[in-house]
């Protein structure tokens, strides 16, 4: 959930400026942040570790001057779970922007609407839909991240440890088959729900809004 909270606000401002902006480096932000889609999340975790780690440019910093330690920590899991959730979230999110219609931001900038009304009172309830759907959305792929946690933040049993790492050391432990599969089926019953709850959402939303 923390790292839902946390891309919520990211995934918007970058939607809402891939969507409307137009300048150079566009494409270039636009392929930074859909890497993690295409990466293998082993990959992403590594190159956390390059840069949040404790001899990294970013992870050296935050610890000598705030005594702020992400690599194999709590936070670290939350991190690597946002980098991965990220793109999903503002796919979701831009869709819908892309779908507002620009007249209605026109019309209400020429009634003397500043920018952050119009975004507040317009362009974000229509696009409320995308917002709802890739927060679910990215709350479920968080509990299904794997490869990005363990290498960045760990396996440390009620800290960095996750569903998937929960499940990954029950099958390395002798007999643990059954807690395994005990686990896998909590695992997909959540992503089922999850998923379900997103479409039948958003399309509610959608209904309400007349689209």
């Amino acid at each position: 959930m923390r790292a839902v909270v946390l891309d919520l606000p990211l995934a918007l401002a970058l939607g809402f400026v891939l969507a409307r902006g137009r300048f150079m480096g566009r494409a270039v932000l636009d392929t930074v942040t859909h890497l993690p889609l295409v990466l293998p999340p082993v990959v992403v975790g590594w190159l956390l570790l390059l840069l949040f780690g404790v001899h990294g440019p970013v992870g050296a910093r935050l610890q000598a001057w705030f005594g702020i330690r992400l690599v194999f920590t709590e936070a670290g899991a939350v991190l690597a779970c946002s980098v991965m959730i990220l793109p999903l979230m503002l796919r979701a999110i831009r869709q819908s922007l892309d779908a507002v219609d620009p007249g209605l931001e026109q019309a209400a900038r020429s009634l003397g609407a500043g920018a952050w009304d119009r975004f507040f009172s317009i362009t974000l309830p229509l696009a409320a839909p995308g917002v709802l759907v890739g927060a679910i959305t990215g709350f479920a792929a968080a509990l299904g991240e794997f490869g990005a946690v363990i290498t960045f933040a760990a396996n440390i049993p009620g800290q960095t440890q996750t569903l998937p790492l929960a499940i990954y050391s029950a099958l390395q432990s002798p007999g643990g088959e059954a807690v395994a599969a005990r686990l896998s089926l909590v695992s997909v019953c959540l992503a089922v729900v999850l998923l379900v709850l997103a479409e039948r959402l958003g399309r509610g939303l959608r209904v309400r809004l007349g689209r």
